[in-house]
């Protein structure tokens, strides 16, 4: 299985979307509810459906970009958002070159083959202005070869990410939805 643009694509085409909660999870929405600066530019990578966009959008976080590689939920936000297209980008995440205050994880790294990894957290580290910051859920199962999506674990997260983010946080989180409670750490890692 090859997990490029075709593959997600029919996922979305076939409504094969498990993933896709229908709503903001309680852990991203309690951390936006603190965010103070509403002018924060800030970007959510592999964004599918777009909740924590709709989310952010409707709370007046108007320097918020998506990018997704599959057409599909990519135009779904563009005719929900018609005067922020420029802000709804198609094409793969490792062709970005903007730089972000803050970028949003929610179910992208675990989305990746797990080869990907290491050239995430340089382009994630790339992406960030001095300080800036990554926020969101990984994934704490063990890391198997079937996926998406595959699995990890804070020891893998720490060698994975230390030497280029200061670890703020990586701890399990306690407001998960039902079906991945135990399952998910909220983290918070700062560009060195």
């Amino acid at each position: 299985m090859i997990l490029n643009k075709e593959y997600w694509e029919n996922r979305y085409q076939n409504n094969d979307t498990g993933w896709d909660t229908g709503t903001i999870t309680p852990p991203l929405k309690e951390y936006i509810d603190q965010i103070k600066d509403k002018t924060a530019k800030i970007l959510i990578p592999g964004a599918g459906n777009g909740h924590e966009y709709d989310y952010l959008i409707e709370k007046g976080f108007k320097n918020t970009y998506v990018i997704d590689i599959a057409n599909s939920p990519i135009e779904m936000l563009k005719s929900k958002h018609k005067d922020l297209h420029n802000q709804i980008v198609l094409d793969d995440f490792f062709n970005l070159t903007n730089a972000y205050d803050l970028i949003i994880e929610q179910t992208f790294f675990c989305a990746l083959e797990p080869k990907l990894r290491e050239k995430y957290a340089t382009k994630m580290h790339s992406l960030l202005k001095p300080k800036g910051k990554i926020i969101g859920l990984l994934f704490d199962f063990p890391l198997t070869t079937e996926g998406p999506p595959f699995g990890g674990n804070t020891d893998e997260y720490l060698q994975l990410f230390s030497s280029l983010f200061t670890i703020k946080k990586l701890e399990k989180a306690y407001n998960s939805i039902k079906p991945r409670q135990g399952r998910e750490l909220f983290f918070i890692f700062e560009k060195k």
